[in-house]
């Protein structure tokens, strides 16, 4: 095995947590200046503040400009639930999963909506569904992009144009980072602390012209809470879609969140975005590729994302060790990067396989995923040999 040295280059910042993210290089405080503190989201202010959020969302996205763009309670997990809850029941529904949170939207359709008729299809960590057998005349619910396995979709090309059903996509660890077929995509929801690493607890819900006509002909057998209201005698409110939030936003967060736009912007827009996670990835990929003690959790390169780079360590001892002991193995691993000071957060997601995952979204620097790749094989070979003399 190679002898991997302690490094003497650390990156200049160790964040690489998947969620809330790292802000955009060269952000502080004085960032948050503008923001409208103390002052009403319904004021004129408040109002213009939010619609802005809208605005250069549907931009920097390439959001059609008949889709609608929402600001929404609870961050993405709200705007599915909204979309859920509000949606589906019309015509037979197909639930998508290959990772913990689209596990959670099975849940949910079977446990909590109780669907009359839903199909689930579900892929192990690393792998993907085959969508050949998921039928697109019905509601599919999916995730783009698996924050906790490392999977994304590689394209929408297995989403028929003249499909009769809605296409609900969470695809909050792929916006901004990744390309999203807008034509195959009926709902699309998004939180700002991933890829543009802005505040949690604040959701984005996009409706194209499908899921409004669905919204204003179907009205659900099940009650609706208050903040998953988007309908008032049958039409849209369309306030909702205009800034006029249902609940109290942070307008510190929503200044954030401008912030964070303005700098995406400012390097281009979504194609620069797109390239500096790519650009992480690589970085990954040839430290991997030199080094056979670790691997990519998704083996297949076409379904490998950009974002949330999921690692798992191949070496033939560790992987003999029981389950319990390869857990206790990662996590020392990743305690010794933290103790280091040059990784935090990088540990795998409680239910994923051990090993670790690490953040390449737009806001992090390809210069610090360099410095940290051998600082991980260092670790490796450190709590390895506790292992023998333990």
């Amino acid at each position: 095995m190679t002898t991997h040295a302690k490094p003497d280059l650390r990156p200049a910042n160790p964040r690489f947590s998947s969620g809330p993210c790292t802000k955009r290089p060269g952000w502080s405080l004085e960032a948050l200046q503008d923001a409208a503190i103390g002052r009403s989201h319904r004021a004129k202010i408040g109002k213009n503040k939010l619609a802005q959020a809208i605005e250069e969302t549907r931009e920097l996205l390439r959001v059609p400009a008949d889709y609608r763009i929402g600001i929404v309670p609870a961050s993405d997990t709200g705007a599915v639930e909204m979309a859920m809850w509000s949606l589906l029941g019309e015509r037979g529904c197909d639930v998508v999963a290959w990772e913990s949170f689209g596990s959670g939207w099975v849940t949910d359709a079977v446990k909590q909506l109780k669907l009359s008729d839903v199909r689930k299809f579900e892929a192990g960590y690393g792998e993907i569904v085959d969508f050949s057998k998921v039928h697109f005349d019905r509601d599919v619910v999916f995730t783009w992009n698996g924050t906790t396995s490392g999977v994304k979709m590689p394209n929408g090309d297995m989403i028929p144009a003249d499909r009769a059903g809605l296409t609900i996509c969470d695809a909050t660890s792929a916006a901004f980072a990744q390309d999203l077929p807008w034509d195959k995509l009926d709902v699309v929801t998004f939180s700002w602390q991933k890829v543009m690493g802005g505040e949690a607890a604040h959701g984005m819900l996009i409706l194209s012209p499908r899921a409004v006509e669905r919204l204003e002909s179907y009205t659900p057998s099940w009650p609706l809470p208050k903040i998953f209201r988007m309908t008032k005698g049958g039409k849209l409110i369309e306030g909702i879609f205009k800034g006029e939030t249902i609940n109290t936003p942070s307008m510190l967060c929503v200044e954030d969140y401008l912030d964070a736009l303005a700098w995406g912007k400012s390097l281009g827009g979504l194609d620069a975005l797109k390239a500096r996670a790519d650009a992480n990835l690589k970085a990954v990929a040839d430290y991997v590729e030199a080094n056979a003690f670790v691997d990519f959790l998704a083996r297949d390169e076409a379904i490998r994302s950009n974002t949330s780079v999921c690692l798992s360590f191949t070496d033939a001892e560790v992987s003999a060790l029981s389950a319990d002991d390869q857990a206790a193995f990662a996590k020392g691993v990743t305690k010794l990067l933290e103790e280091e000071g040059v990784a935090l957060d990088v540990g795998s997601y409680r239910d994923a396989p051990p090993g670790l995952r690490i953040w390449c979204g737009a806001t992090v620097e390809t210069a610090d995923v360099e410095a940290l790749m051998p600082w991980i094989g260092w670790a490796f070979e450190t709590q390895k040999a506790k292992l023998k003399t333990a």
